[in-house]
């Protein structure tokens, strides 16, 4: 165990990317950093980090800020429910705690959208705790040198996984360090498809190199199942003006902003397009101006296919609470989803 651990301290030492998170034990940096990379590829999550630690220095600060300011920093990075649960948190700690961020694994947890694994990065790193960091590099180092072939997408899979990550870290005297060395040990040498085996530290004693199975683990047990929807947005031509819907509910891209939507159940045809029933322009006189190409947009658990049909008009008569008439050239201060984005663009509006 001993040879393992120490071997991924050296090679982190001498391999570890300087990343700015890395440079502070501040409780509000390590958990905006966490959030940030959720789902989220290094490269891109260090720019969105940079952005908020500028705009928001503080936990007081960020909470200070409206949503739709904090939705609009975060356009791009998805997952926006990650933003509307940061903005929660950060009001609970600067209301109820005075800005002070909670010090023990137990506290943490309880903050709203965060989970163990986002709790024990910053119980680690910033309070020196030793609660482990099992995401899914750590599994992928676990599973693939110690042969564990337990599904890691099962309860059973999950606690044996964390257990034996529970079990090195309290050998170790810098957990935060520790979780560090092996969340980037995984992504960047124990990497999903082809690591580089031949100049890996640990190769000689791990058991999937040395029984041929390094495409075999780890094992997951279940495919998440993608849903189709059929979205058919309006882009309400209206002189200098057009219209914003405001998305609520409990659904994905929750208060961001789009052109006015009608969902349906099936792929529209362009003809089906033309006669298609939609409520907001009922009684008005439109002409249907272009009818853009298709976009097919995927999502963890859904796939989008989007269009936009841009109609011309003298304006709406009566449109629902949630729709904004704004001018084309403020388009951009409003949060909106990356799609939403990519047609904006395609229009050339604002």
């Amino acid at each position: 165990m001993s040879d393992f651990i120490g071997s991924i301290y050296e090679w982190f030492s001498k391999n570890k990317r300087e990343l700015p998170w890395r440079k502070t034990k501040d409780p509000y940096k390590i958990w905006l950093s966490e959030i940030i990379l959720q789902q989220t590829r290094i490269n891109q999550g260090t720019k969105y980090y940079s952005s908020f630690i500028e705009e928001f220095p503080t936990v007081k600060d960020l909470a200070a800020a409206s949503e739709d300011k904090i939705l609009k920093l975060w356009q791009g990075l998805g997952y926006y429910s990650r933003a509307r649960n940061l903005h929660f948190t950060a009001k609970h700690i600067s209301n109820k705690l005075d800005g002070k961020f909670p010090e023990d694994y137990e506290s943490i947890i309880k903050l709203k959208g965060i989970g163990a694994y986002t709790a024990a990065a910053i119980a680690s790193i910033a309070f020196d705790l030793p609660y482990p960091t099992v995401d899914g590099n750590i599994y992928r180092v676990l599973s693939r040198y110690f042969g564990i072939s337990t599904p890691i997408d099962t309860t059973l899979g999950k606690k044996k996984f964390y257990e034996v990550a529970k079990e090195i870290i309290e050998q170790c005297a810098d957990p935060g360090f520790h979780n560090q060395s092996l969340m980037e040990f995984g992504a960047l040498q124990c990497t999903p498809k082809s690591p580089d085996c031949i100049n890996c530290p640990i190769a000689v004693s791990c058991f999937a190199r040395k029984n041929d199975q390094i495409n075999e683990l780890p094992v997951k047990s279940k495919k998440q199942k993608q849903i189709k929807r059929y979205f058919n947005y309006y882009y309400i031509d209206n002189g200098e003006f057009t219209y914003l819907q405001k998305r609520t509910g409990n659904d994905i891209w929750k208060n961001l902003f789009q052109f006015p939507l009608a969902e349906s159940e099936k792929l529209l045809t362009d003809d089906e397009v033309l006669n298609y029933n939609v409520p907001f322009l009922n009684g008005v006189k439109i002409n249907i101006k272009n009818i853009l190409k298709i976009q097919k947009h995927i999502l963890s658990h859904q796939i989008i296919y989007a269009r936009v049909i841009q109609v011309e008009t003298s304006g709406l008569n009566n449109f629902p609470e949630n729709f904004i008439q704004v001018n084309k050239k403020d388009i951009s201060k409003f949060a909106v989803s990356r799609l939403m984005e990519q047609f904006i663009t395609e229009l050339n509006i604002g």
